[in-house]
């Protein structure tokens, strides 16, 4: 803990904050939305339709916007975009909680993702900057905040929502309004390297830097490349807990084995992050770092291969460790690939957008991501289906065991092509 107080203290004052600012983005973020299916649907009592489609909508108006996000903040600064992001957020949470209708709660769902568009691209898009050629290690610190938020809030908010969902809210909505007042006051302006400052200089249109960024196509190939990181990551929180309920059952047991998995993944990013970056950094390339941090999530799945093969004990501690043991596993080696790769893929964001309209390049990165994790969670949850359908277990863990080597591969093609070490030329519009 000395070590990483130590590592924070030596960026600069900027960096320090945004990485805090992470952790209690998240903290307030999941204290609130692991509970808010349970709260449509129990409390309000909306249809199981509506709730998905609330839900959906707060993903899509994130998922969806980050371009617009990322774009906003190139030429707004990343400061503006921050503070906006957070002050959304405050409102949207504090309405969820007070509103009751559907009409209300959609808005509200719609405009806490809008927030995370406006301030998600603009956060790490400021680290890069400030954080200069230590934009390796920054990632990793932040991976750290980034995970201790995630792993604590669902504590909180299941204490919060032990005495009632709305002061859960409310308590969340009250955190994102105090970050949004210590980030005016305390977090510094900072702008794009290439936006003009007050010199008179006109800036880009908006469809001449988007045409910019589509025209990278080296990022445009490692984009599409990362989809499958992002794929595989979500399994922790789709195929890795109906596996554990399909084998142990939807009791306490079933809860408890989830919790613990979640709980594992989380406390080894938090103590293991810096040291696996530093290994890494001294002995790999970026793009080999890549692609065995690819390598790494796809083979999480073979534990659970494996124990697809051996027949199901009818109870007893024998059930309890196979539906236990396999997942937890997977979410440990998920966990791991994710520390190896998560800063080299910050970072090599960067480095193929050649430090020009970083944010942008961000935000498309994310939105591409964000679509291939929707199509990737709808062909999981089919094969899901269908080896429950056809008797074998073992077609998901396949599936996605594949998906990891594919893009393993995908990505180490790129590093031996030099694709990820340097931006492809594109054309500078002229007369923007």
């Amino acid at each position: 803990m000395k070590s990483l107080i130590t590592q924070v203290r030596s960026y600069d004052r900027s960096v320090q904050l945004l990485m805090v600012n992470q952790f209690t983005i998240n903290l307030g973020f999941y204290m609130l939305m692991p509970y808010l299916a349970a709260h449509l649907s129990g409390t309000l009592g909306l249809a199981g339709w509506l709730v998905g489609f609330i839900l959906g909508v707060r993903n899509f108006s994130q998922q969806g916007m980050f371009l617009i996000g990322g774009t906003l903040a190139d030429r707004l600064g990343y400061k503006p975009l921050i503070v906006a992001g957070c002050v959304l957020r405050t409102v949207g949470f504090a309405a969820i909680g007070l509103v009751d209708s559907v009409p209300a709660l959609l808005v509200a769902s719609a405009a806490t993702g809008f927030a995370g568009a406006l301030f998600n691209p603009a956060v790490r898009a400021y680290l890069a900057a400030d954080a200069g050629e230590r934009r390796v290690e920054a990632f990793a610190l932040f991976n750290v905040f980034y995970q201790a938020g995630i792993l604590l809030g669902p504590m909180v908010g299941m204490l919060l929502t032990g005495l009632d969902f709305r002061v859960t809210c409310l308590v969340s909505a009250v955190i994102f309004a105090v970050l949004s007042a210590v980030q005016i006051r305390a977090l510094p302006a900072r702008r794009a390297n290439d936006a003009p400052q007050g010199s008179g200089q006109p800036q880009e249109r908006v469809l001449s830097q988007w045409r910019t960024v589509v025209a990278n196509r080296p990022f445009l190939l490692f984009s599409t490349a990362m989809i499958g990181s992002y794929v595989l990551s979500f399994q922790v929180y789709l195929a890795l807990p109906l596996e554990v309920r399909r084998v142990g059952g939807d009791g306490e047991f079933g809860t408890a084995a989830v919790a613990v998995m979640f709980a594992v993944s989380g406390l080894a990013t938090i103590l293991g992050q810096t040291r696996v970056t530093a290994w890494c950094k001294e002995r790999l390339e970026p793009g080999r770092a890549l692609a065995w941090g690819l390598l790494t999530m796809g083979t999480a799945f073979v534990p659970l291969l494996a124990a697809s093969a051996l027949p199901v004990p009818a109870g007893g501690i024998g059930r309890w460790l196979l539906a236990a043991v396999p997942p937890t596993l997977a979410a440990l080696m998920l966990a791991l690939g994710t520390m190896i790769a998560y800063p080299f893929e910050m970072d090599t964001i960067v480095r193929l957008s050649g430090d020009r309209l970083v944010a942008t390049h961000y935000g498309l990165y994310n939105t591409i991501c964000g679509v291939g994790i929707t199509l990737g969670n709808l062909l999981t949850g089919a094969a899901l289906d269908a080896a429950r359908a056809a008797g074998v277990s073992a077609l998901p863990w396949l599936v996605l065991f594949a998906l990891g080597l594919g893009c393993s591969a995908a990505l180490y093609g790129l590093q031996r092509s030099g694709r990820l070490t340097r931006p492809e030329a594109v054309p500078q519009p002229v007369g923007a």
